[in-house]
């Protein structure tokens, strides 16, 4: 009879831990379907396994996954830098994924008279990461008294619990509404693929792991760009491709009617808008805009 733990741990297949239930979840199953893995994910499954590749999936709490990866009970996780952080997790992170973006920061009240986390030294940081306070304190030589929350983090001042707090933000949204103001931002957080040492030395299990990077990077460097087709008369290619340097020099092909032709280039996401009106100067018209669904570079 095949068993829950039978199929997680079967053969030389990679397991991956990721986010059961929460904000890292749907981007991940999205992006986990995007590069095209072949899964289920629906209701309160604890475990998938993909039909066209050799992974299985375990679904945790996400202040599990770097444990579950530190400790080797999986190869792979994907989780927020900020946790990984926060329990010293001996993993490596093996690449950042672009989504779940936030900030670990230290904030006191609007009318505090502390303005820099230096003027903390002797006060009281209420927060639900105790070991990343604790260590960034230490870092700039300070030991103010850490007062471990669980969830309204941002009350503790108001209530006269503390004098500041340690927590996350991504927008800031909640610190305003409970009249604080960051003064420091101890990390930059966003989720990120971890691996455990023993699954990347292994060679079976890192062959697996380089395909699943690839597929990733495929889908993470695609949404960085945009594919663009245009046509111009001949004599403005030259100011066309100042303005393109895009990957390497763009595709040029001749069109039916004499002294034009078409270009096929990409270009970043970041600056996309002011290549356009470069372009337009330039002499190019007829611009074809395309997303990118997968870019291997």
């Amino acid at each position: 009879m095949t068993t829950a733990r039978s199929m997680i741990n079967g053969g030389n297949r990679l397991k991956l831990a990721v986010q059961r239930s929460g904000r890292l979840t749907e981007h991940t199953i999205g992006m986990l379907h995007q590069i095209g893995l072949s899964f289920e994910s629906y209701g309160q499954r604890l475990f998938s396994q993909t039909r066209n590749f050799p992974l299985s999936i375990l679904y945790a709490r996400d202040d599990d996954i770097p444990d579950y990866v530190g400790l080797e009970t999986v190869d792979l996780g994907i989780v927020g830098r900020n946790l990984v952080h926060e329990q010293g997790a001996d993993v490596e992170e093996l690449f950042a994924l672009g989504f779940g973006y936030c900030q670990l920061v230290v904030a006191v009240p609007n009318d505090s008279p502390f303005t820099t986390p230096q003027d903390l030294a002797n006060g009281r940081i209420a927060t639900s990461y105790p070991e990343s306070a604790r260590k960034y304190f230490a870092s700039i030589g300070a030991s103010p008294e850490i007062v471990k929350i669980s969830g309204s983090v941002e009350v503790a001042p108001a209530l006269g619990v503390a004098d500041a707090i340690v927590e996350l933000t991504a927008t800031g949204s909640s610190l305003q509404l409970n009249d604080l103001k960051s003064i420091h931002t101890i990390l930059e957080s966003e989720a990120v693929l971890i691996a455990n040492k023993a699954a990347m030395n292994d060679p079976a299990k890192r062959e697996n792991i380089d395909r699943l990077l690839l597929r990733i990077r495929a889908v993470n460097d695609a949404s960085k760009f945009k594919y663009i087709m245009m046509n111009a008369p001949e004599s403005a290619l030259g100011d066309i491709r100042a303005v393109l340097p895009g990957l390497k020099a763009p595709t040029v092909v001749p069109l039916a009617e004499p002294g034009f032709v078409a270009i096929h280039t990409a270009i970043r996401e970041d600056e996309f808008w002011e290549k356009i009106e470069q372009l337009r100067a330039a002499g190019a018209s007829e611009i074809l805009v395309s997303a990118l669904d997968k870019l291997l570079l």
